[in-house]
C-alpha cells in the first residue's frame, strides 16, 4: 500500500478546481481498504472517499486521508425471472456501464447515459435523469465499514433512497443515527435490469424526439442515442468545460404554492408528481432571475443551461471553490427573493 503525499486534485474533480490531497491511497480492491484500516497511522485518521469527483466542490486542500476508489470490473452476475443482475466495480465510469449494458442487450439504464462520475457514486446521489432514478434499477451494493473494516451488503430499503439522496449522505449523528456519511466505502454495485422493459419517455426533450420520428417504437439503444444527443447539446463536457453537472436540486412545492407561482409566472416549467406535489425546474427559476451566462470571478452559469455552474478560468487560473460557492449563494438569494423558494445544492462541499 502506497500513501501518496500532496497529490494534485485538479484532474480528479470535474470542476477542475485546483487543490491537493495531503495524503491519498488508491483503492483498487477490498484488500486495499483492509490494509488502510490495519495501519496504526491511518486507521483512526479522518477519511474522505473520492470517486470520479463529479459531485463535489473542493474549497481548499483536503486534509483527511483521501481514499481514491478505483475498483474495476463488470459482469452479468445472474438473472431472475424478471431481471438481469449486472454487477460493476465502484471505480468504473458510470457512462461506460450504461453503454456496456445497453449494447449487451440489458436495457434499463439508457435514460441515465452521460451522467459524469463513477458507479460507486451512483447510489450515494441516487442519480437520475429523464424520468429514471438509480433506485428504479438498483439491486444491492457491497461496502466496507471504515471504522470496523467489516464488509456489508445493503438492499434498496436500507439505502433509504430519496430525491438525490441516500443513507450515504447523512451523518450518524442525525435523529435516527442511521447515516453512513464518512463511515463507509462502496466497493461494488448491482443493478436489476428489467426483462419486461418499457421505454420511459415522459420528459419534454424525449417527447420532442418521438415527435420528430413518427411511427418509431424506440428500443433502449435508440433512447440511449437520443439521451446522449440531448445531453451533448444542452450540457458541457467536463473534459472541456469544468463543471459538476446539475448544481441545484429541482425543488418540490405543494399544488397551492405552484398555483400561486403560475399566477405570476405562467410559463414556469413544472411536473406533477405521483404524491400530488409539484416539481419545479430549478434551471428555469435561475434563468428567470437573469443568471444564465453571468459570472462571479471564474465561476459562471452555463449559457445553454442555467442549472449548470462552470469553470471559466484557464489552466493556470482555474476557478476556486470559494468562487463557486459565492456564485451559488448569490443565485439562491435571487431565487428566494423572487419566488420564495430556497434552492438546495446537489454537490458535496469539501
Amino acid at each position: 500500500m502506497l500513501v501518496e503525499k500532496n497529490v494534485p486534485l485538479q484532474f480528479s474533480n470535474t470542476f477542475g478546481i485546483m487543490a491537493k490531497a495531503l495524503s491519498l491511497v488508491r483503492i483498487s480492491s477490498e484488500q486495499d481498504v483492509a490494509a488502510v484500516l490495519a495501519d496504526p497511522a491511518l486507521r483512526d485518521a479522518p477519511k474522505f472517499v473520492l470517486g470520479g469527483g463529479s459531485n463535489i466542490v473542493i474549497t481548499g486542500d483536503v486534509k483527511p486521508l483521501v481514499l481514491k476508489v478505483e475498483i474495476k470490473g463488470k459482469k452479468l452476475l445472474g438473472e431472475t425471472a424478471k431481471a438481469w443482475i449486472v454487477e460493476a466495480g465502484a471505480g468504473e465510469s458510470w457512462h461506460d456501464i450504461v453503454d456496456w449494458t445497453v449494447h449487451q442487450g440489458y436495457p434499463g439504464l439508457e435514460n441515465l447515459a452521460l451522467i459524469p462520475g463513477t458507479v460507486g457514486g451512483s447510489p450515494v446521489q441516487n442519480i437520475g435523469a429523464y424520468g429514471v432514478e438509480l433506485q428504479d434499477r438498483f439491486d444491492s451494493l457491497d461496502a466496507v465499514d471504515l471504522t470496523t473494516g467489516k464488509a456489508f451488503t445493503l438492499g434498496a430499503a436500507q439505502c433509504a433512497f430519496g430525491y438525490r439522496d441516500s443513507v450515504f449522505k447523512h451523518s450518524s449523528t442525525g435523529p435516527n443515527g442511521l447515516g453512513l456519511a464518512g463511515k463507509a466505502l462502496i466497493t461494488r454495485v448491482r443493478f436489476a435490469l428489467p426483462k419486461a422493459w418499457k421505454p420511459v419517455l415522459g420528459y419534454a426533450d424525449l417527447e420532442k424526439k418521438m415527435a420528430q420520428t413518427p411511427g418509431v417504437q424506440p428500443d433502449a439503444l435508440q433512447i440511449y442515442d437520443w439521451v446522449c444527443e440531448i445531453r451533448r447539446t444542452k450540457l458541457p463536457d467536463p473534459a472541456v468545460i469544468g463543471n459538476a453537472g446539475s448544481f441545484f436540486k429541482n425543488p418540490t412545492v405543494s399544488p397551492e404554492q405552484c398555483a400561486d407561482i403560475i399566477q405570476r409566472e405562467p410559463k414556469i416549467v413544472h411536473y406533477q408528481l405521483d404524491d400530488g406535489s409539484v416539481k419545479l425546474a430549478a434551471g428555469w427559476l435561475i434563468d428567470a432571475c437573469g443568471w444564465k451566462g453571468k459570472s462571479i470571478g471564474n465561476a459562471g452559469v452555463y449559457e445553454r443551461q442555467a442549472l449548470v455552474l462552470v469553470n471559466r478560468g484557464g489552466s493556470a487560473d482555474p476557478v476556486t471553490g470559494g468562487e463557486v460557492m459565492t456564485l451559488a449563494k448569490a443565485i439562491q438569494t435571487s431565487v428566494y427573493e423572487r419566488f420564495g423558494i430556497l434552492l438546495e445544492p446537489e454537490p458535496v462541499v469539501v
